[in-house]
């Protein structure tokens, strides 16, 4: 059944992952609009992943998660490809406010991890932490770990063409065809450099477009009366090298397995600023730092991903919080933005819209902050 996906950042490429392997691989088509692959969340977010930090209505399938990315990375070496390692993950705060929804509202992750078991107090803070307070211990590794998003999405995707899913980039989906007993059975799709249209056997739809998931949908489906509570949360972002975190060499002698080591940090704080709330992370392969926490659901969302401007204000501030929590002597290796697609209420939508008379019609957007997790 020839399954088009409409988004291919890591709800679209994890789709297509899984889909390639149950089924012929050549009837999955991969969709994108940007002429850079993985140009907002899926490659500019944190890559932070937890077992147990969610509410119960997303506790099963915070666990599924994450005992799937770890299981993927014991199957394909994810500790060297794409810097799957166990993480601490502490605050920096006794105490945080909870005023409401940490996620609908744009908080910080500090306040999940302040309502998880514990915390323990420690004075073994990382290496590269300036900062000497002592920092609440929220989870040891055991249930909390990172990857590299960026590279995470390149193995996959790398992946899926090498099991034969088609990639379509630079393309934009038109308008969707019926057959006359009104089943879905076609695409026409535009590519935007040529202007040239196509058309693509289409018996299963999935829309994974992130923020832009709404104007899809709408575009698609223009007579339709099913709204798509989903809009925009942008996230400024770091990227910094500290000499005082080398990342630890991966011994392939070592007889200790990898995914028992506790080599990264997740380090969360609050009150920097009202909606400031910063949150570092030390990360694999790179040994690089990943520092941000400073969101706004008002700042503009792209057309496409990959015309993204980014505030140098909002940069100037990340840099401020990084001479403070980890010294002058960082260097930095990329500023970015992106756009994380939060769901009203929170939750992510993942649903079939059959019961919306819109049959083989899938939505998989939303997830918010936690997009790599669910």
């Amino acid at each position: 059944m020839p399954t088009i996906i409409i988004g291919a950042g890591i709800i679209g490429v994890s789709t297509a992952f899984y889909l390639s392997q149950s089924g012929k691989a050549d009837d999955v088509h991969l969709m994108d609009a940007s002429s850079e692959m993985f140009a907002s969340a899926s490659g500019n977010a944190a890559g932070f992943i937890a077992r147990d930090w969610f509410t119960p209505s997303l506790a099963e399938l915070g666990q599924l998660s994450f005992d799937l990315h770890k299981q993927l990375a014991e199957d394909h070496n994810g500790y060297e490809k794409w810097g799957y390692s166990p993480s601490s993950g502490s605050s920096m705060e006794e105490q945080v406010a909870n005023g409401g929804d940490w996620l609908s509202e744009g908080a910080s992750r500090s306040v999940a991890a302040a309502m998880t078991n514990g915390p323990e107090r420690t004075n073994r803070n990382p290496s590269w932490l300036k900062h000497r307070q002592a920092l609440n211990v929220m989870s040891d590794g055991t249930s909390t770990a990172q990857v590299n998003p960026l590279l995470l999405c390149r193995f996959l995707l790398d992946e899926c063409i090498k099991r034969g899913v088609n990639l379509h980039q630079s393309t934009r989906p038109v308008s969707i065809s019926r057959s006359s007993s009104g089943v879905l059975s076609s695409i026409n799709i535009i590519d935007i450099p040529t202007q040239a249209i196509k058309t693509l056997p289409c018996t299963e739809l999935v829309i994974t477009a992130g923020a832009w998931t709404p104007e899809v949908f709408c575009n698609l489906f223009p007579q339709s009366k099913v709204e798509i509570p989903i809009s925009s949360l942008a996230g400024h972002s770091l990227i910094l090298q500290s000499p005082h975190w080398p990342p630890p060499k991966f011994d392939k002698t070592d007889e200790t397995s990898p995914f028992v080591r506790q080599d990264c940090h997740a380090v969360f704080t609050t009150g920097s600023a009202p909606g400031y709330n910063p949150e570092l992370f030390s990360r694999m392969p790179e040994g690089h730092i990943y520092l941000t926490g400073l969101n706004s659901s008002t700042y503009p969302l792209p057309k496409v991903a990959h015309e993204r401007v980014i505030d140098q204000d909002s940069i100037a501030e990340l840099k401020k919080t990084a001479d403070k929590l980890l010294g002058d002597d960082y260097t930095v290796v990329r500023e970015s933005v992106c756009w994380r697609p939060v769901a009203k209420g929170g939750d992510p939508i993942i649903c079939d819209l059959a019961e919306k008379g819109e049959a083989n019609v899938f939505i998989a957007a939303g997830h918010g902050p936690w997009g790599i997790c669910k």
